[in-house]
């Protein structure tokens, strides 16, 4: 049936669909999408694209001009959109228990939506929904590949259950139950041999940083087939950027935290550490910082959750010197960059950062979370070739704000140009160098 759909759809070439139902959301996620787009149509521009989405309120010129505005990439306008109706059932809301597997259940019912409405030649995931590949490699007969920016379920995952730590994905009931424990441990279990199995149905695998490799290899081990592929990084003509003096900054300690206002990228721990700050700093210091948080938001639960950060804000008596700007555009962003001085991110296991980057080159001095990519690829914290810091808890990060703040321009100075200097292996020209070549035999084996 679908060889036969195949045969009858109105573009004849070869078709590319990307699977990303969030393709107007305007994170990290999305600009790989983006790049990735732009690298298949400056290299295969006979190639057609389709891209599943799942924002049925955006046009496709909407959709296209924000990606421009946001990301400051140039797209050809021989896209087509592919409007899914049922991403509701990949949404978390939907899932209040067994929530990774109801997703995942969830993501092939609206897999089954996307091969209905168009049937591709090769089918691109770019945001992990792998349970979607056999659907579409053994049912669909497409080729099929993957970027994966973090793994649905990972052993780091299972050791925190295993050893009854509370986090956002381990509640505190379950927690403090050794019955409850036992029990997600054999569903987490029983879950990450189903993610393995499905996993291994892509035959490329993008990665977008050791730690996500370590973890997609334990858990699909597929090592031969899996690539590297850091995440595109706007660090070009934000390391061309002139690095202001603190005169030229004015009177004011900027802190920028540019993140997704997601659960997981713990905002609240920012404001926790801005607290502590205040009691470590002397008074007339501490009027002069001011944290901006910057970030998109995809939806109303989103938006709900930045009116939680404002009320924690005024709660803790952050409101004078912390402030959030929304969805705003990409010049706007490198303007706020080039006034600050310190670059914040709170994330736990961050799969990589491209945030991180973006603010090492712009010249900030970036404090992130021990863990994850930041640890594992992005920041050197050795003596002599120091590119930023890391922390942990509240208390690290105040303690590590206020050694910064409190640090000689020159020292800071050091510490700017060493990590401008180790962020080009991040460009977005490397992304798609990368990228090309880790699709190409898909395009290869077609031309045969």
């Amino acid at each position: 049936m679908y060889s036969r759909k195949r045969k009858e759809r109105e573009q004849k070439g070869t078709v590319v669909g990307i699977f990303h139902p969030y393709c107007n959301a305007g994170g990290g996620g999305e600009r790989v999408l983006w790049f990735a787009v732009h690298a298949i149509q400056n290299q295969y521009p006979d190639v057609n694209i389709a891209i599943y989405t799942g924002d049925l309120y955006a046009d496709p010129e909407e959709i296209l001009s924000k990606a421009e505005k946001v990301f400051d990439v140039k797209l050809q306008r021989n896209i087509e959109f592919i409007y899914l109706h049922r991403r509701k059932w990949v949404e978390a809301a939907m899932y209040p228990y067994f929530t990774l597997l109801g997703q995942s259940l969830g993501s092939i019912w609206l897999g089954i939506e996307a091969l209905n409405s168009l049937t591709p030649d090769m089918y691109i995931d770019t945001m992990g929904y792998a349970f979607t590949y056999p659907l579409f490699k053994y049912i669909g007969g497409c080729r099929v590949g993957s970027y994966t920016h973090y793994p649905t379920i990972s052993y780091d995952m299972l050791k925190y259950v295993y050893r009854r730590v509370v986090s956002h994905n381990n509640r505190k009931i379950i927690a403090r139950n050794p019955i409850f424990t036992m029990a997600k441990l054999a569903y987490y279990n029983l879950f990450a041999l189903l993610y393995g199995w499905v996993g291994n149905c892509a035959e490329t695998v993008m990665v977008n940083s050791s730690w996500t490799e370590d973890h997609i290899n334990s858990i699909w081990k597929c090592p031969l087939k899996t690539h590297r592929v850091y995440p595109p990084c706007s660090v070009k003509h934000l390391t061309e950027l002139p690095l202001l003096s603190d005169e030229e900054k004015g009177d004011c300690i900027r802190i920028v935290a540019v993140a997704q206002f997601r659960p997981e990228k713990d905002h609240p721990l920012m404001l926790r550490a801005m607290f502590e700050l205040r009691s470590i700093l002397r008074e007339e210091v501490w009027e002069k910082v001011k944290l901006i948080c910057i970030g998109s938001c995809r939806d109303a639960e989103d938006e709900a959750r930045v009116k939680d950060m404002q009320d924690l804000t005024k709660h803790l008596a952050l409101e004078k010197n912390v402030k959030f700007k929304l969805n705003i555009p990409y010049s706007e962003l490198v303007s706020e960059l080039q006034r600050a001085t310190i670059g914040l991110h709170t994330m736990w296991n961050e799969h990589f950062g491209i945030s991180i980057v973006e603010c090492m080159a712009a010249g900030l001095i970036m404090v992130a979370h021990a863990s994850g990519g930041p640890k594992a690829d992005i920041i050197e914290t050795q003596k002599g070739s120091m590119t930023g810091f890391l922390a942990e808890t509240e208390e690290e990060y105040s303690k590590t704000l206020a050694y910064i703040i409190c640090m000689s321009p020159s020292d800071r100075n050091a510490i700017r140009l060493a990590a401008r200097s180790s962020v080009s292996r991040f460009s977005c020209e490397n992304f798609e160098r990368e990228f090309l070549r880790a699709i190409e035999p898909f395009f290869r084996l077609k031309q045969q």
